[in-house]
């Protein structure tokens, strides 16, 4: 049976995944079979595996970081939010159905069984699996047939590491106020505490961490520093964000919808040198960047409006005026044609107006797509003359299909991994495109088109440009995942969590 070691955190984003990623990149450099695994997962960002089945995005990075392909098994369910109060439920890669979170709390404990069957296939394939909770074990009100936390190191007899975050603020009370919230069965499953993203003298920490063991009588086992890795963050929670990134002369902003999604498209362009982006939430803040992003979207209709109503859609044509180039990816590709269509009430139902900036209409289906793609960009002319038939890797998801509506010129040529079957994607014209590719930037070809486009729009060559980090997308992971890794062996038990799993602590 394969050993497994549970990572719970005091609150969302305590910096679970992250410790996850680090610990699967531990054991498998130590030589191990290891394999991520989280019950359930709510986040907007996700990942579409070979036999194209949906997980969430976190559980991806993680089994990269044990050097194996996702599957479904790793994330079987996964919530995709819709509103602020239901979620569209993801059951083992497909869906099952739209729920209110209300009806959903009452529904999950039937999951139990799939969970289970999920689990089980890993561990017999699995030396170690590392798992991930969610949220706060101490959420009282949430504890009731819990599959996530507690409820599920029960399940699999998982000890269990709790994380705080003395980043945000009072991590002693987070720590010792989880635990005294839990009953004495599931005090008894923390092995070990873990103060996770630090900056200082750790000896200033000391009395405290000697404080905090003596009252709750669990060691702690690691004092993580904040360290500056760029690993793909779990949700929209994230800070990444908030951060106004670089000074370089090249300016991009993307558009920070309500209900933004996958916005893991955008890593590899925040780690450019050359590239200041931004992700943009007032119509006052957009300006005339060099480059406007529409990235994809949980809920296409409510965020047009919102696009529209808060003025950024009128900020977006002006500065597309002044010569911003376009770019829109799944949800924000079917906001810049004419008209979107929801008669099967897929979202919201009833129909909008599109930005109108492609002649192109969008039906709404029941119908997802969900595929791994790989192709080129055909011959393009123009402004966009550079981005010809570069190379293009990525995946689709979403309920739609885009039909043109008057002459347009497709943009990619692109073969679908599942079924070897051909077909064009996206339009382009004059200063805009249009894609429901997802994962578009990663490939070294495709950027260096897209640098040399948005160069010669500012009178430069793309020589000129800083490219330190045009490196595939996997080479630049795996550096991270490394740096991660050393971070970890510094500054954690590693001896002690192996006799944690062990059963020896």
């Amino acid at each position: 049976m394969a050993k497994r070691i549970m990572i719970q955190g005091t609150m969302s984003n305590a910096g679970k995944s992250l410790l996850v990623a680090g610990l699967c990149r531990i054991f498998a450099q130590d030589g191990y079979r290891v394999a991520p695994f989280k019950s359930q997962n709510m986040a907007l960002n996700s990942y579409i595996t070979g036999d194209g089945l949906e997980l969430g995005r976190a559980q991806a990075m993680q089994a990269f970081a044990c050097g194996i392909e996702p599957t479904v098994d790793m994330n079987p369910i996964l919530l995709k939010p819709t509103s602020d109060v239901g979620s569209q439920i993801i059951l083992r890669g497909e869906v099952l159905t739209n729920m209110p979170a209300k009806e959903y709390f009452a529904y999950k404990k039937n999951l139990i069984p799939q969970i289970m069957e999920s689990f089980h296939r890993l561990e017999e394939a699995y030396d170690i699996i590392v798992i991930e909770g969610a949220g706060s074990p101490a959420e009282i009100n949430l504890k009731e047939n819990d599959i996530v936390n507690m409820g599920l190191a029960k399940l699999v007899d998982a000890p269990v590491l709790l994380v705080g975050d003395i980043d945000r603020g009072g991590v002693f009370a987070q720590l010792y106020g989880t635990v005294a919230l839990l009953p004495e069965e599931e005090r008894a499953r923390i092995k070990g505490l873990i103060i996770n993203k630090f900056r200082g003298d750790k000896t200033i920490l000391d009395p405290g961490i000697r404080m905090l063991e003596e009252r709750v009588d669990i060691p702690v086992v690691g004092v993580t520093k904040y360290i500056n890795v760029d690993i793909e963050d779990e949700d929209s929670l994230s800070r990444r964000l908030d951060v106004q990134r670089g000074e370089g002369p090249i300016d991009i902003a993307v558009i920070r919808f309500p209900h933004i999604s996958n916005f893991t498209d955008f890593l590899v362009l925040e780690n450019q040198t050359s590239i200041s982006l931004r992700y943009v939430t007032r119509a006052e803040d957009l300006g005339t960047p060099d480059l406007c992003i529409l990235p994809g979207t949980k809920n296409t209709l409510a965020d047009l409006r919102h696009f529209r109503e808060s003025g950024m859609e009128a900020a977006m044509l002006r500065a597309k005026e002044k010569g911003t180039l376009i770019f829109g990816i799944c949800g924000g590709y079917q906001m810049l044609g004419e008209e979107l269509i929801d008669a099967a009430g897929v979202e919201e139902g009833g129909s909008m107006r599109g930005i109108g900036l492609l002649p192109m209409r969008t039906v709404f289906t029941e119908q997802k797509t969900r595929t791994r793609v790989t192709g080129s960009v055909g011959r393009l002319a123009g402004i966009w003359q550079a981005l010809s038939e570069c190379a293009v890797e990525g995946y689709e998801i979403h309920m739609g299909r885009s039909e043109w509506t008057g002459a347009v010129q497709s943009f990619l040529k692109l073969t679908e991994e599942q079924t070897c079957e051909t077909k064009s994607d996206g339009a382009w014209s004059d200063s805009v495109i249009g894609t429901y590719v997802h994962g578009i930037f990663d490939d070294v070809s495709f950027r260096q088109g897209l640098f040399s486009v948005l160069a010669a729009g500012k009178g430069m060559d793309v020589s000129q440009l800083e490219t330190a980090n045009m490196q595939s997308l996997s080479d630049y992971r795996n550096t991270q995942y490394d740096l991660l890794a050393d971070m970890m062996r510094e500054y954690v038990d590693i001896k002690k969590i192996y006799e944690i799993m062990e059963g020896r602590s």
